[in-house]
């Protein structure tokens, strides 16, 4: 039951979660293991539309498809929803282009211990964006519910808070133990992006290190993109089932994009380019400047691997798969 005494919220439920109207998308959604393989412009063109609702994958600074969401700036979306599920600098580039405007927040404007982004928080302060707040925990929770095919999933975060306040959750009392829970909305995304470390042809996925929600994110999203460091054979997936994270039946488009998630960092394979998002955060102070930077940087380049070119070529990525792999080594050797 409802707890009558408690404080409801007050924020906008953005997302149905009803999982049967869900179900209606998801039973007309090819099950066939076919090739999926196409180019990133392409899988944007098809697959992703103004006034979707749409997530990335990945976390922070950390595994984030930033090559999609420049590829959706340059495609010139608009009135998109967003989940903000500590979003760093994808959030940033999406609210340099004024993709969404609607977000589900949990974590935005700041790039951790970077600092704040001046253009993210211009726009966000503009009133031109309707916000509903969660904390991270409840975006992976109704990542869950929606992965479970269930309305909600009840916790016992953010009871008490003016996080609860502004968010679109219930407060509920628990029918087996008179406990007081928070009920957080299944979250279905329209389209998800998620950069993976690797994937064959029909969007069998591999992931090294942490996978935060992305498995969720898969299974609650009614289109899913993946971008790839490389592609491999189905003969692997297949000598070693156990390593997949993201089965093909979920995905609808793969497409092969080295060094996909630059200048953020790709566990295991290259450290994120410090120097080069400290630019991206200076270079916002100035208008005119950051409008030439983003012209230079999204609008000019054809595509991800014009954007590394400029930004330093292979040379640069060599020197952050390094950097990578030293602290991998460093880490290893630390727990023996």
């Amino acid at each position: 039951m409802i707890a009558e005494k408690a404080v409801q919220s007050r924020g906008p439920l953005l997302m149905n979660p009803d999982p049967d109207e869900a179900r209606k998308y998801f039973r007309s959604k090819s099950r066939a293991q076919e090739g999926k393989l196409m180019s990133l412009k392409d899988a944007v063109e098809r697959f992703v539309k103004d006034g979707d609702y749409l997530a990335i994958g990945g976390f922070g600074t950390n595994r984030t498809p930033i090559a999609a969401c420049q590829e959706i700036v340059r495609q010139g979306r608009k009135n998109m929803g967003f989940a903000g599920h500590t979003s760093t600098h994808d959030f940033q580039i999406l609210a340099a282009g004024e993709v969404f405007d609607r977000v589900d927040i949990a974590y935005i404007i700041g790039l951790e211990a970077r600092g704040m982004s001046p253009c993210a928080r211009a726009y966000m302060e503009s009133g031109r964006v309707k916000i509903c707040e969660w904390s991270n925990f409840s975006l992976a929770a109704r990542l869950k519910a929606a992965a479970m095919g269930i309305p909600f999933l009840p916790t016992r975060n953010m009871i008490g808070t003016d996080t609860f306040k502004y968010s679109a959750g219930k407060i509920m009392t628990c029918p087996f133990t008179g406990k007081t829970l928070a009920l957080q909305p299944a979250l279905y995304p329209d389209v998800s992006v998620i950069h993976v470390h690797e994937a064959d042809i029909s969007g069998n996925c591999r992931i090294q290190g942490i996978v935060i929600s992305d498995d969720d994110l898969a299974r609650a999203s009614k289109k899913v993109i993946i971008t790839t460091e490389r592609l491999i054979h189905n003969d692997e997936i297949r000598n070693d089932p156990a390593k997949t994270v993201i089965p093909y039946y979920l995905v609808d488009a793969v497409c092969e994009v080295p060094y996909g998630a630059y200048p953020t960092g790709m566990p295991y394979e290259y450290y994120s380019d410090e120097k080069h998002l400290k630019e991206w955060l200076t270079v916002q102070k100035d208008s005119t400047a950051f409008k030439s930077f983003l012209k230079r940087n999204i609008h000019d380049c054809p595509d991800h691997a014009a954007y590394i070119e400029r930004s330093g070529g292979i040379d640069r990525i060599q020197e952050l798969r390094a950097k990578e792999l030293l602290l991998h080594k460093e880490e290893t050797h630390a727990k023996l």
